[in-house]
C-alpha cells in the first residue's frame, strides 16, 4: 500500500499529487499529517509543500480547464470530507490525462463526487454570509463567530473585506479554532487565546461589548419579538429557512431571552 502524507495545506496536497503522478505511483491513500494513522506495512511518502511543484500542476489544471474548475477543486478540498484527497487526485489526473473536457462528464463517479462536495461547500458559504452577526467590542472591533460544517471561512474573506472595508473585524471558526482579523489594511489569520469569547455560543462577554452594541442587541430582540406572530408560527418552515444549528449565534435567538420558544 502506498500512502502519501502531506502537510495539511492545499499546496501540500497538490505537491503530493504532483509527486505521485511524476513517480507514476497510484496512491492508495493521500492523507494529511493531522489524520494519518500509522500502517507498518505501507510504503509512506512524506510530502511538504513545494511551491514550484504546486504552481506547475495548478497551471496544468488551469490550462486544460478554467478558473471556475480550479475553484471547484479548492471548494471540494475545504469540505474536509474523508477521502477527499484521493477524489481530488483522481479528478486532477482525469483533467490532465483526458484529451476532452471532463468537467461535465457526470457518468464519471469522480466528477460526481467532487461536484457534489463543492456544491455543499458553496451552500455553506452562502449560509455563513446570510447568518453572520457581528458584535461591536469596546475597542471598536467587530467580532463574529461561526461554526460551519465545512472549512469555508477562507472563501468569505474577500466578501467581508469589501463589504466592511471601513471597520476592523474578526471572524472566527469556533469548530476549527481559528479565524481572520482585518485591521483596515491587511487580513491575517488569528487564534483567540483568552476567555472573553464563549466558543460554544459565539458570544463575546458583556464586559467587552461596546455600549452601542448592547443597545442594538436589545432593540433587535425587541423588534424580532414584536413581528413574531405566535398564531402563525410554523417551526418546520422556520427551520428550513433558518437551520437550528445557527440559532446560538444570532442575537434574535438568544436562549436567555427565551426567543427560541417564541
Amino acid at each position: 500500500m502506498n500512502i502519501f502524507i502531506y502537510d495539511h495545506t492545499f499546496e501540500g496536497l497538490l505537491t503530493a499529487i504532483h509527486d505521485a503522478m511524476e513517480m507514476k505511483i497510484n496512491p492508495d491513500k493521500i492523507v494529511s499529517t493531522k489524520s494519518f494513522q500509522d500502517d507498518l506495512f505501507a510504503i509512506k511518502y512524506n510530502i511538504s509543500a513545494e511551491y514550484d511543484k504546486f504552481e506547475e500542476i495548478w497551471k496544468k489544471v488551469k490550462d486544460k480547464t478554467n478558473e471556475q474548475s480550479c475553484q471547484r477543486i479548492f471548494k471540494a478540498y475545504l469540505s474536509e470530507n474523508a477521502g477527499i484527497e484521493n477524489v481530488i487526485y483522481n479528478y486532477i489526473k482525469l483533467i490532465i490525462e483526458t484529451p476532452h473536457n471532463i468537467e461535465t462528464d457526470f457518468s464519471n463517479d469522480t466528477v460526481i463526487k467532487l461536484n457534489n462536495l463543492q456544491k455543499k461547500v458553496g451552500r455553506e458559504v452562502h449560509r455563513m454570509l446570510m447568518f453572520t452577526r457581528f458584535q461591536k467590542t469596546i475597542d471598536d472591533i467587530y467580532y463574529a463567530s461561526f461554526d460551519p460544517k465545512y472549512n469555508v471561512i477562507p472563501l468569505t474573506i474577500s466578501h467581508f473585506k469589501n463589504r466592511f472595508a471601513d471597520q476592523k473585524w474578526v471572524i472566527f471558526d469556533t469548530r476549527r479554532k481559528y479565524g481572520y482579523y482585518y485591521d483596515l489594511e491587511n487580513v491575517r489569520e488569528v487564534t483567540i487565546g483568552n476567555q472573553k469569547v464563549n466558543l460554544e455560543t459565539g458570544k463575546a462577554d458583556k464586559d467587552i461589548l461596546h455600549v452601542s452594541e448592547k443597545l442594538f442587541q436589545k432593540l433587535w430582540k425587541s423588534y424580532y419579538d414584536s413581528i413574531n406572530i405566535k398564531e402563525r408560527k410554523n417551526l418546520k418552515v422556520h427551520m428550513q429557512f433558518l437551520p437550528k444549528r445557527f440559532w446560538k449565534f444570532l442575537p434574535e435567538k438568544d436562549i436567555t431571552n427565551k426567543m427560541i420558544a417564541n
